[in-house]
């Protein structure tokens, strides 16, 4: 409940919020020392997410068992890696040797085992507003979500210079008549929705027509329609109160922008990057994604989210270790090494936060679904593996401890309202930043606890 001394208008509260003196509006938080700034050190200029849509298997990846029974353990052997005593699956030799510039922490959890449910909790650091009367299993995406990280931040931070806050790449997730929310700007309208391409990076056609003009479209007449609408600007004050109209406008003032931006035309030639750099990678939809998210971190993208694969592509029910060895692990180890090794030694890693997640993870127990004969793993949520580096995270280390078979934390867990916390805090996100939802709450973008042990080593 709000005091009514606190009490705001949703107009007010946005402008405030969009200010960054939330502080002035309602009761702080703890936050620390008395006095102490409310605005933190930004750490990272650049957030890259790379996510594992549908969810691998945490004792297959980052938390083996070696030692549990041939029904918990499957059917990879572990290996070291550059942390000693620190073991990973054996498909991921280039990220073992690797393993020094990484945080890999075991014990995310949260409690949603609905691919739905859990995608928006995992990109937004929120529960999904679930409609009066409905049902949790076809949660579908809407504009009554909690904006994502890149759509939040745009509303902080609007861009100014061309160059989105958010892109999205190399699709969007849908399966059927399911669209998973927590993929835009949910609440906060579609002009601070994360640019999205629905292309294949791989593709040797692949471009974003969006950032071409027409051929009979040349340079100067885009400049002097663009001169025209400004002229016309004080017409556009009678429309204030058109919230479309609003809307519009500033669609097209981003549309103006993108498509004078040389930078981010640019990021998108990656046919320009040289064949051994795109080997490197690997010639595949993955590999190819991570390189032109590594473009789009190098033309200055705020937030860039690489979703690795299609709603399914992880989500192991059948063929679990099948599809692990001989696709996924091979394809994720290989650009994934080559992303971390481009990023280090251009010096972008000390900027740019690094996040390798699914939305959740695999059953403990080995299982075969009704009418299959290749075993896979179920949802769990209760426990599951990320990687985090860059931006000042300490590399090898590992944070937190499952137990015997990778089922439940023994140590403390971290939330995606931790994730959350952890990304606005290192891009310098003021910690009393507010949103105010449909329902005229105001809610902290920072909701969570940053993961300290990220950057100090110490457990608790």
């Amino acid at each position: 409940m709000i005091l009514p001394e606190y009490r705001l208008n949703r107009r007010r509260m946005l402008q405030v919020s969009a200010a960054g003196v939330t502080a002035s509006a309602f009761p702080r938080r703890s936050s620390g020392a008395e006095g102490s700034a409310t605005a933190p050190a930004q750490r990272a200029k650049s957030v890259l997410i790379v996510l594992l849509s549908g969810g691998p298997s945490q004792l297959d990846t980052w938390d083996p068992k070696p030692d549990a029974p041939a029904e918990i353990r499957g059917e990879f052997s572990s290996i070291g890696t550059a942390i000693p005593g620190v073991r990973i699956c054996e498909h991921m030799p280039a990220l073992s040797r690797q393993a020094d510039r990484w945080s890999i922490v075991r014990t995310l959890a949260h409690k949603e085992h609905n691919h739905l449910l859990a995608t928006h909790v995992a990109l937004t650091g929120r529960p999904t507003p679930i409609p009066r009367g409905g049902s949790d299993l076809d949660r579908v995406e809407s504009r009554n979500d909690f904006p994502n990280y890149a759509a939040a931040l745009d509303f902080l931070r609007p861009s100014k210079n061309g160059i989105p806050t958010g892109v999205t790449l190399p699709n969007y997730l849908i399966e059927g008549p399911l669209t998973w929310p927590g993929q835009h700007a949910g609440f906060l309208g579609t002009r601070h929705d994360p640019w999205q391409i629905n292309h294949d990076p791989n593709d040797k056609n692949f471009k974003v027509d969006a950032l071409s003009l027409p051929s009979d479209v040349p340079d100067t007449r885009l400049t002097s329609r663009r001169s025209l609408l400004e002229q016309l600007d004080p017409c556009a004050e009678r429309l204030s109160s058109d919230q479309r109209a609003i809307a519009f406008g500033e669609q097209q003032q981003v549309a103006f922008s993108l498509l004078s931006s040389a930078k981010i035309a640019d990021a998108f030639q990656i046919g320009s990057e040289d064949d051994s750099t795109r080997d490197r990678y690997g010639r595949n939809k993955f590999g190819q994604s991570l390189l032109l998210s590594r473009r789009l971190i190098e033309a200055g993208v705020p937030v860039v989210q690489a979703t690795m694969g299609i709603v399914q592509t992880w989500d192991t029910h059948v063929d679990n270790w099948g599809r692990l060895k001989n696709v996924l692990l091979p394809q994720l180890d290989r650009g994934l090494a080559a992303l971390m090794d481009d990023l280090q030694n251009s010096g972008l890693l000390q900027q740019t936060m690094v996040i390798v997640m699914g939305e959740f993870g695999r059953t403990p127990k080995v299982s075969t679904l009704p009418g299959q004969s290749v075993p896979g793993r179920d949802h769990w949520a209760h426990t599951y593996s990320g990687l985090f580096a860059g931006a000042g995270i300490r590399g090898g280390q590992v944070i937190g401890e499952t137990d015997a078979i990778a089922a439940y934390p023994v140590t403390r867990s971290w939330t995606p309202g931790d994730i959350c916390t952890t990304i606005f805090e290192a891009l310098g996100v003021d910690r009393e930043a507010a949103i105010v939802d449909p329902l005229g709450r105001p809610n902290y973008l920072l909701n969570g606890e940053v993961i300290a042990p990220l950057y100090t080593g110490q457990t608790t």
